[in-house]
């Protein structure tokens, strides 16, 4: 059945995307919730499969690539890593699915099936990530979201912004995938393989180096499609899709893909110190970054991408610290708060009018109360404070950090109350005080439809209870993530701390949380900003100049150096040879026409001319010296 996952969002999207301009809305929404929710259906089958058994299969579907000795197989891969993974892109992307039935219902209907296509597709190609039995396959998916994230953002191709920013994601997502490619060609290289099991059983015969390299490689490219330090600017601006969009792209899919390729490669890293460390190191320096970022946006679609990128900064710590469980969690729990942030912020730009700037909303509270009472969950859940879903998840990376690390997890409280400190802030400045808008949307303020309604609903209890899927020992939890993620995940580490500074460390995280958004809230549920921020606070309010200084380093000089080969080499140099040579035709053929002027005279000349000519050529040279000698 596995193949089925992949099969209904694929014929979903072509369903919908060649008969775009004969299908109706309904049936549109129909055939791209319903694929969804046909594969949701199959993947859970699935996964109570792998539960009851134990077991992984590798299915193999036909022979992709054969050269002489070399194979790839087409194949997918059902055990318990891909097995949950399915049931978070299926089950989430579901919900964005429904969820946008009503919020894209303004659009054409030509345009509405377009977007739905692409939807499918983007699940279509992480599905295929997920599910690939070698890193070929996964690589094939890996450059399908690459690609459905550049249609997606830029589905208002008319916006010049919004097809900037799709280049941006998807030129920055290149520069990250070229390094996974040559992790492949390396393992191949050294291997003869790319399948997984083969891989990972003969790791033995890789050399240090060849793990050391290969594994950094391979994270470049996840630093790319996960938007780590350096290639993580995209991320931001890749707000300029639609809200679904963004929430399917943070929560489901993609910002994922890497968390997804190390965990998966856990035998190789576990074996490299220097990689583990590198993950590790980004990771935190992007979750303590991206965090100061987010404390200063006004845009409320950019203080939750800022979040992603910081959270996402969470999971590769845990990975590089062993905490491969804890990562896996991290990215189930973030799935479910983060896809109801986004999906709650949609609902307040919908409410609104398409309003995103912060400043400009507040006392959304008695206007929108599911919105606001779900949205409200999802900050605290986010914040990582108990009983809800984060506080788990988030927990568990920091006490494996600390037990690695101490600075680490130092660090990571920062990083946990600074987390905090924003997301409530954007709770309060949007659904507390007064409304700040104009008089012409006040009037039309309302909660959006059911089709928004009931998918923030699920997504919120998702959001509180998804973290007792794996309470943890000390709470008397037997950690059935753990456990069932063990026969995969076979290189975590045991980071035993004694009861007493595992409660310690947790008591510290959650007080940091509480009191950061408690002063949030105090601080700016009366008095919100709004004014333009000055001083530091308008360097973070400005990504610290990050996108002003890969424009001045990197941007502006391969422009100009694009502008020179275009000017000089190209137009002046290649076009000028080109079209001299033409010019130089085109005269001398004026020219030449001229002899034929109709006189027999001039005729009977050149015919003399011509026979000396051929004479000169064609005889050989004794004849014409003696012929000289004569004359002379």
């Amino acid at each position: 059945m596995v193949y089925l996952v992949p099969l209904f969002p694929l014929m979903g999207f072509l369903l919908n995307g060649i008969f775009r301009k004969s299908l109706s809305k309904s049936l549109v929404g129909i055939i791209g919730c319903g694929s969804i929710l046909a594969s949701f259906i199959v993947s859970a089958i699935l996964f109570s499969q792998v539960m009851s058994n134990g077991v992984s299969a590798v299915q193999p579907l036909f022979q992709f690539i054969n050269v002489h000795d070399f194979k790839i197989d087409f194949a997918f891969q059902a055990d318990q890593l891909s097995s949950l993974f399915l049931l978070i892109i299926t089950g989430v992307g579901f919900l964005i699915h429904v969820y946008s039935t009503s919020y894209m219902h303004d659009e054409a209907d030509e345009h509405f099936a377009r977007y739905f296509s692409y939807l499918n597709l983007f699940v279509f190609s992480m599905l295929l990530l997920v599910l690939g039995a070698n890193y070929v396959i996964m690589f094939i998916g890996w450059e399908g979201v690459g690609l459905c994230s550049y249609l997606l953002i830029g589905y208002w191709f008319k916006n010049d912004s919004y097809n900037y920013a799709a280049k941006k994601a998807f030129i920055m997502n290149r520069i990250g995938d070229l390094g996974f490619l040559l992790g492949i060609f390396w393992l191949l290289s050294k291997l003869g393989t790319a399948n997984y099991n083969d891989v990972f059983a003969n790791v033995s015969h890789l050399s240090p180096t060849d793990i050391t390299g290969i594994t950094v490689l391979l994270f470049i490219g996840a630093m790319g499609k996960s938007a780590q330090i350096p290639l993580y600017t995209w991320l931001p601006d890749a707000m300029a899709g639609p809200t679904p969009v963004s929430a399917l792209i943070h929560a489901a899919t993609m910002v994922t893909a890497g968390i997804y390729m190390v965990a998966r490669s856990n035998a190789l890293y576990s074996l490299s110190a220097v990689a583990e460390n590198l993950v590790a190191i980004v990771g935190i320096a992007t979750a303590l970054f991206s965090a100061t970022i987010a404390i200063k946006q006004n845009d409320i679609k950019k203080v939750l991408a800022y979040s992603t990128v910081s959270q996402l900064g969470y999971m590769f710590l845990g990975l590089g610290v062993g905490a491969y469980t804890g990562s896996v969690f991290h990215v189930m729990t973030h799935a479910f708060f983060k896809a109801l942030l986004f999906l709650g912020a949609g609902s307040v730009i919908h409410a609104i009018h398409n309003q995103q700037d912060i400043r400009y909303m507040g006392g959304l509270k008695k206007y929108l109360p599911i919105t606001h009472i779900t949205f409200l969950i999802g900050c605290v859940a986010i914040a990582g404070i108990p009983p809800f879903s984060g506080f788990f998840s988030k927990d568990e990376i920091l006490a494996a950090a600390y037990a690695v690390n101490p600075i680490y997890w130092v660090l990571g409280v920062i990083g946990a109350g600074m987390t905090a400190f924003y997301m409530f802030r954007l709770y309060a400045t949007t659904f507390l005080g007064e409304f700040r808008g104009t008089e012409e949307q006040k009037h039309h303020l309302h909660e959006s439809p059911a089709a928004i309604t009931i998918p923030l609903i699920i997504l919120a209890v998702l959001a509180f209870a998804g973290g007792f899927v794996n309470v943890p020992a000390i709470f008397d939890g037997h950690e059935n993530l753990h456990h069932f993620l063990s026969p995969v995940l076979t290189t975590e580490p045991s980071h035993e701390l004694d009861h007493g500074t595992e409660l310690t460390l947790m008591g510290i995280s959650v007080l940091v949380a509480v009191v950061a958004g408690g002063f949030a809230l105090m601080k700016y549920s009366k008095k919100p900003e709004l004014s333009e921020p000055e001083g530091l606070g308008k360097v973070l309010a400005n990504k610290w100049y990050i996108d002003e200084l890969y424009d001045a380093l990197i941007v502006n000089p391969l422009d100009s150096l694009a502008l020179f080969f275009k000017n000089v080499i190209e137009k002046s140099g290649i076009d000028g040879f080109v079209n001299g040579v033409g010019t130089f035709i085109q005269y001398s053929s004026r020219r030449l026409r001229l002899v034929q002027n109709g006189r027999v005279g001039t005729y009977i000349l050149f015919m003399i001319f011509s026979i000396i000519v051929l004479w000169l050529v064609f005889w050989n040279q004794t004849t014409i010296t003696n012929f000289f000698q004569k004359i002379f």
